[in-house]
């Protein structure tokens, strides 16, 4: 017990993404995210150097401490880690105040997600940074809704791809005397009350947040967020993103009608994602109060206009949603789940043509300077 409540209603659920370097893992199936990582590599670097300003007397140093926020298992984090150093280093040779430190910097790295990331295959596929010792690299367990690292101690913080996971599903939804009770496993912006539950608990998660990065980012300090979202007027299922939940909730209904899982278990999972749309994103940002809004606008992923085959829409979502769907349901009901969703899909293919499209957005902050 703890402030009177059992000690796990305090905890933050925790959805690693999948393991490992299988065939099913992260490693393997996560080319989607990293298509989107190269498709700003040039805007984020052109971003850093513009606003990073070493004439502060703060940034007048030789050493960064830069944290990527939900780095999963790699190798995406490993890219974008990678560009922020070299980009850090070519602003300093630019630089004619700092030029003669270029030579010495050194850059502490912090990998953060939940406690039980595996984060042992993270760094077994760690770049050899130790090589030349510039590089000082760690992993920083824990929820990246609250704080991770001390006050005014980050000069970079990145994150991508993971702020449309929520902290826990929304109250509501998982409240049999709710009118958000069972409409559905996820946000399809069709009924109000399940919209607004969502909606609600996002504001939360995310003002949270952008809080503890305001705590922990030095003034002048810079946050890198790229992620997706819905154009305003976009609902989540006429996307091809929602039309593929919906499909994964359609085998777990017949999965419990063949008794392979239970009704009761069907009916009480609630997938902990929230896409926003781009105005309710800026309007949390913004009220907040800590940062500057340098850099808000949509990209394009590089797959936007491609069509997807389904068997990278399988394995890709196998990887995503593997423990979200272990954690409620057990891992016994992984393979039948996904081989009748891959079943599903060569039967009834997603069209592409049909569905309206999600955004990518490319978002820089600047901690303010008071």
């Amino acid at each position: 017990m703890a402030n009177g409540k059992p000690v796990s209603t305090l905890l933050q659920s925790s959805y690693p993404m999948m393991g490992g370097d299988g065939p099913h893992s992260y490693i393997r199936n996560s080319t989607y995210q990293k298509a989107a990582i190269e498709s700003v590599k040039t805007s984020a670097k052109k971003a850093i150097l513009a606003k990073l300003d070493l004439k502060t007397s703060i940034f007048n140093l030789s050493s960064y401490r830069i944290a990527d926020f939900g780095c999963s298992v790699g190798p995406n984090t490993f890219d974008v880690i990678e560009n922020i150093i070299e980009t850090i280093k070519l602003k300093h040779q630019q630089d004619e105040t700092n030029r003669n430190n270029h030579e010495n910097l050194e850059f502490h790295v912090f990998f953060n997600d939940q406690s039980d990331n595996d984060f042992n295959t993270l760094f077994k596929t760690l770049p050899r940074y130790h090589i030349d010792r510039e590089v000082f690299a760690c992993g920083v367990p824990g929820s990246f809704f609250g704080r991770v690292f001390p006050r005014n101690s980050l000069h970079i913080g990145h994150t991508s791809y993971s702020i449309h996971w929520l902290s826990e599903a929304p109250e509501d939804v998982c409240n049999q005397n709710s009118q958000a009770w069972k409409k559905n496993i996820q946000c399809t912006n069709l009924v109000e009350e399940v919209t607004e539950a969502y909606k609600k608990q996002f504001k939360k998660d995310m003002g949270a947040f952008i809080e503890a990065r305001a705590q922990e980012l030095v003034p002048g300090g810079l946050m890198i967020i790229l992620g997706l979202c819905l154009p305003d007027g976009v609902q989540m299922i006429r996307t091809w993103k929602g039309v593929v939940h919906e499909m994964i909730r359609d085998c777990l209904v017949d999965m419990a009608k063949s008794g392979i899982t239970s009704v009761e278990k069907v009916e009480s999972f609630n997938l902990p994602v929230y896409f926003p749309q781009f105005s309710e994103l800026k309007e949390v940002i913004e009220q907040n109060g800590c940062f500057t809004i340098e850099i808000m606008e949509e990209v394009k992923h590089p797959m936007e206009d491609m069509l997807l085959s389904n068997d990278f829409i399988t394995s890709s979502y196998r990887a995503i949603f593997h423990g979200v769907i272990e954690e409620h349901f057990g891992g016994g009901v992984i393979d039948e789940l996904f081989d009748r969703f891959a079943k599903k899909l060569n039967k009834d293919p997603v069209d592409f043509f049909k569905c309206q499209k999600d955004m990518q957005y490319f978002i820089l902050l600047k901690r303010k300077i008071y």
